[in-house]
């Protein structure tokens, strides 16, 4: 009788739910630690070092591109998710797969280290601390899925002059809306938390301000014809196109029914690399009305003013929000495991050490994907449970770090060499890869699939669904999950009863012939 596998979980957010079901799936046996007293990890954990995620933050991807694949969400969702509704979807997830019996809340992990006979059995020691007792327990395998939004990136001697500000500075982590009303506040850096900050700062502050070093796209939760963003450019037909010869025209047409970003100081410093947009409604709303500015970089500080690189300066501020993102950290590893240096680690396919002498440890999470981190984390772990069961097998350490090598170069010639982009990552064809390697990637030649599934396939939105029409894990239900997911996507927008109109064919003839138009004043 085969040895029941026994696997470590750190962390009990999206990453490490997605682990706890996939190691279930293939027979393993898990046992999650979680510091909180609840799941859904760092976004739902409140009164860390006096911190928490604000409350009205909106999830950035809709809850179609960002479900789990064999499990959407309730059609009556919104689509875009505020942190109460997306935490009531991981309770409903965990309790229909019956995870919590696996979890070990308040349990906070201090160190996993090797055992002594690493090399021939891949066990590690994983010693906890719950309740003031430190607790030992051996494992076979263990999953890391702390993720990188732990340690707050400031780097505070950036800023010459600081130690003399008298006003109030920390991280967007410690954000809290209450008492800002009437103040000269300063976020620095240009991301999803530094523009939702600094708009909702904005709506009761005298002034807000947004520092940024490089710009940035801005992009509406909301695209043609209403429909949310990610679905509309997510596809594999336009995947496909923008990795093609064409990729420099249709980034330009792609922006081109946006605001003019050179007005607005947001044109991204070189707009021609790759670079996860930004996502908010209300930004160019916020500047238009001037309760918002943007400026250039920070280059100094005094006791209540900020010089910037433009050689403006804005005076009387009294509270700064550094939103720089975070710094890789993974404190209860020890370097000879993963090692981070210059905010960089060396995993293969973002996931595996490849020095290792058994694969028996694996990332979840630690990724930064052009589109939702859901499905990302998901194949993943479906991949690293895999291997884990010795169902997959990894290549040589050689092989690995000469993939590391080269996937690094090819990201830093896409999306620059700034430390923001480290673990930026291109979407579909990461997925894909993924699935490859478990044999569920969908092969759209393929007689299998109907005229109607593939034509979803290549021009609809690329969801998490399709990841289980085929291969291990396949899932009765995805074609169905594909076919009806505009279904769901309208469903909490039809709100008010209307009478059905009829659209005539002259209608449709004007629209066809409309964008025949559009396309051959394109053409030339």
């Amino acid at each position: 009788m085969a040895k029941t596998v026994a696997v470590a979980v750190t962390g009990a957010g999206v990453s490490g739910l997605t682990s706890l079901k996939h190691c279930v799936d293939e027979g393993l046996m898990p046992t999650c630690f979680e510091r909180p007293e609840d799941i859904g990890g760092l976004r739902f954990e409140e009164n860390v070092d006096g911190a928490s995620i604000y409350q009205s933050v909106i999830t950035s991807t809709s809850k179609e591109i960002s479900c789990f694949s064999d499990f959407p969400m309730p059609e009556d969702f919104p689509n875009f998710l505020p942190n109460s509704k997306l935490l009531e979807y991981f309770r409903i997830f965990a309790k229909k797969f019956d995870l919590l019996k696996y979890i070990q809340f308040q349990t906070t992990v201090l160190r996993v280290k090797k055992r002594p006979n690493f090399s021939s059995s891949g066990q590690w020691e994983v010693i906890t601390e719950s309740k003031g007792k430190e607790h030992s327990a051996v494992f076979d395998a263990v999953i890391v899925c702390n993720g990188h939004h732990i340690l707050p990136h400031i780097l505070l001697g950036s800023f010459p002059g600081i130690e003399r500000f008298k006003g109030q500075y920390f991280h967007s982590r410690q954000y809290q809306p209450k008492g800002s009303e009437g103040k000269h506040i300063l976020v620095i850096g240009l991301g999803n938390s530094a523009t939702d900050v600094a708009v909702e700062l904005s709506k009761k502050a005298a002034q807000a301000f947004l520092s940024t070093r490089q710009g940035s796209w801005v992009m509406s939760h909301m695209y043609d014809n209403g429909y949310p963003c990610d679905m509309v450019y997510h596809t594999r037909f336009g995947s496909m196109l923008r990795n093609g010869p064409l990729q420099i025209v249709l980034k330009w047409m792609e922006r081109m029914n946006q605001f003019n970003y050179e007005n607005y100081g947001l044109e991204p410093q070189n707009k021609y690399l790759m670079k996860a947009s930004v996502v908010n409604d209300d930004l160019p709303t916020h500047i238009l009305h001037g309760v918002g500015k943007v400026k250039s970089k920070v280059i100094e500080l005094t006791e209540t003013s900020a010089i910037f690189e433009d050689g403006t300066v804005e005076k009387d501020i009294d509270v700064i929000v550094f939103a720089r993102g975070y710094a890789l950290s993974f404190p209860f590893l020890e370097d000879s495991v993963v090692k981070v240096e210059n905010n960089m680690v060396s995993l293969y396919k973002y996931m595996f050490p490849p020095h290792l002498e058994k694969s028996t440890l694996a990332c979840i999470g630690l990724i930064e994907p052009l589109g939702s981190i859901f499905p990302t984390a998901e194949l993943q772990a479906r991949w690293a449970t895999r291997v884990f069961k010795g169902l997959c097998t990894l290549l040589s350490e050689k092989t690995m770090m000469e993939d590391i090598i080269n996937r690094n170069k090819k990201r830093t010639d896409l999306f620059g060499k700034s430390q923001s982009q480290i673990l930026q990552s291109k979407y579909i064809s990461y997925l894909d890869e993924l699935a490859a390697e478990i044999g569920a990637k969908p092969d759209l030649l393929s007689l299998q699939f109907r005229a109607e599934l593939a034509v979803r396939l290549c021009f609809g939105p690329c969801n998490s669904y399709q990841y289980r029409l085929v291969g291990p894990g396949r899932w009765e239900g995805a074609r169905s999950a594909i076919l009806s997911q505009e279904q769901r996507m309208l469903k909490p927008l039809k709100t008010r009863a209307l009478e059905p109109i009829s659209h005539s064919p002259v209608s449709f003839l004007l629209l066809i012939l409309g964008l025949l138009a559009v396309a051959l004043a394109f053409l030339f």
